[in-house]
């Protein structure tokens, strides 16, 4: 395995966490036809209320079937991780998604691949943001660092979506989901 993903080591005390990028600081409308033009609806909570489906709580972005939950302070790195999630995941766990996306180890390495690569077709965020971001929460990989993983130690996470579609010869994302 590429990647290992431990649980956030930051929590939302005051700290790096609170610097990154937050889906209320993207233009209005870009998350919605983002998230759209892959296939799934966006659906905005009330700040202070619960994201339904999301696996960590907090402000972590939620998945219940084809709708993608966040809130104002939701991390734009989460909305795209669980966007992934829901792309690269078989039609069958589509099917019955709630909260949970499980797959696979090298599945969790392609949707963190493929969220690097989403991270700079989203207007207003960028690859770099996403590589700070990720890091910034407290996300580990084993080469230390998001972009070092992406750079040098994910060839079998573009090989995995490249197999499944995701991603073409010139490795970028096709934006549909996973058949």
């Amino acid at each position: 395995m590429s990647i290992t993903l431990a649980q956030r080591v930051c929590d939302t005390a005051a700290g790096p966490a609170d610097e990154v990028v937050r889906c209320a600081a993207l233009a209005d409308g870009v998350l919605e036809g983002f998230v759209g033009a892959c296939g799934m609806q966006l659906r905005w909570v009330a700040d202070g209320d619960p994201i339904p489906g999301s696996y960590w709580g907090e402000s972590e972005a939620g998945l219940v079937g084809d709708a993608l939950f966040v809130r104002a302070d939701t991390p734009v790195h989460s909305a795209l991780h669980e966007l992934c999630h829901w792309l690269c995941m078989d039609q069958a766990r589509r099917a019955a998604l709630h909260t949970d996306a499980g797959g696979e180890d090298i599945e969790e390495a392609g949707v963190c691949y493929l969220q690097s690569l989403f991270a700079d077709h989203l207007p207003g965020y960028s690859r770099a943001q996403l590589f700070a971001d990720i890091d910034a929460w407290g996300y580990h990989f084993r080469l230390g660092g998001a972009q070092a993983w992406f750079e040098r130690d994910a060839e079998d996470a573009r090989a995995w979506l490249q197999r499944h579609g995701l991603i073409d010869d010139q490795q970028r994302p096709i934006g549909r989901r996973r058949a």
